[in-house]
């Protein structure tokens, strides 16, 4: 008999490692300190641990969650959208590593929020009984 994955739990891991992963490059000054990308990361991490708690599909866990996302999305969009602009003004690059370019990393941080804030509000799973 195989055993399902608890994909809440498993991404809640995940999104507890890359917010401890963030913060730690943070601290160790190998990232720029931007309010936004600190903000991005303490929700990610916030709800990764809501997601691991024993009751993530609770009322209460919804209402932290949704609270916590809301936050997070918001200054996710707000860092997109003020990038957005440099594009439309012709003063945008994204430059030799591209891929830490904060254009990017907000539009991924969008993506993981939205999708911890789909896992954590899709209903829960029926366990069979041991």
């Amino acid at each position: 008999m195989s055993k399902k994955v608890n994909w809440v739990k498993t991404i809640g891991l995940v999104a507890v490692l890359i917010a401890l992963t963030t913060w730690a490059m943070d601290y160790f000054e190998w990232v720029y300190h931007c309010p936004y990308c600190r903000t991005q990361r303490s929700t990610i991490g916030l709800i990764g641990l809501i997601m691991l708690s024993p009751w993530p599909h609770h009322w209460c866990s919804k209402w932290f969650s949704l609270a916590l996302g809301a936050l997070g999305l918001v200054v996710a969009a707000m860092q997109n959208f003020n990038h957005q602009k440099n594009i439309y003004a012709g003063t945008f690059e994204l430059g030799e590593s591209f891929y830490i370019h904060p254009f990017l990393l907000s539009g991924a941080a969008i993506f993981i929020l939205s999708g911890q804030l789909m896992l954590i509000f899709s209903s829960p799973h029926k366990q069979a009984a041991d």
